[in-house]
């Protein structure tokens, strides 16, 4: 009896331990949010007129309904067509950058679809993203929001190099490549 007790008390321990570490971020409260989310964090806590608790409880439940995600692995044939996709949406940035964005919403849109990434509506993707690739989502954002807007070919520009990092990360098995293979859009090299 007693060695039933001591183990149901050890598994409670690991249990809040596991809890503490990947939901609230160890020690540090918010900190662990802040270094998985990133900029996600600070712009969840400014949707949440600068209140951290909403913000990390939300960033909290992200991470239980989407954390254990497994991504779906891409096929060469399906990695190969996505690819060729987006050259030819960056090649067609130079003549319409607008229908360009479009493109890209779209083609981030099936890739991650194609991943596994739950969500019918660009909110509830773009929350499943966030926890496995916080660091490119907002890229993602800025594409959506651009491709209706009255924003400047700069700023489309902007956006488009940015999402290329989201392309990679749900391209590649493992962590984006720092050099996104922009040459095309980066300024300086045939900047629109």
């Amino acid at each position: 009896m007693t060695t039933a007790i001591i183990i149901i008390a050890v598994a409670l321990v690991v249990a809040a331990a596991v809890y503490f570490f990947l939901v609230r971020g160890g020690s540090g409260g918010g900190r662990g949010l802040r270094g998985r989310f990133g900029p996600e964090y600070d712009r969840v806590v400014e949707r949440h007129g600068g209140d951290t608790k909403a913000a990390e409880h939300e960033l909290g439940e992200r991470v239980k309904r989407h954390g254990d995600l497994e991504k779906r692995p891409l096929t060469e044939a399906a990695r190969a067509d996505y690819t060729a996709r987006w050259a030819r949406t960056q090649e067609q940035f130079v003549e319409s950058p607008q229908q360009a964005l479009h493109e890209a919403d779209a083609l981030l849109a099936d890739l991650s679809r194609d991943r596994g990434f739950p969500g019918e509506s660009f909110e509830d993707r773009t929350e499943a993203l966030s926890v496995h690739h916080a660091h490119h989502v907002d890229g993602y954002r800025r594409v959506h929001t651009a491709r209706n807007d009255s924003t400047g070919t700069e700023e489309m520009r902007e956006a488009f190099v940015e999402a290329r990092g989201l392309f990679d990360a749900l391209i590649a098995d493992g962590p984006a490549p720092r050099d996104h293979g922009n040459q095309q859009l980066t300024k300086g090299r045939g900047t629109p």
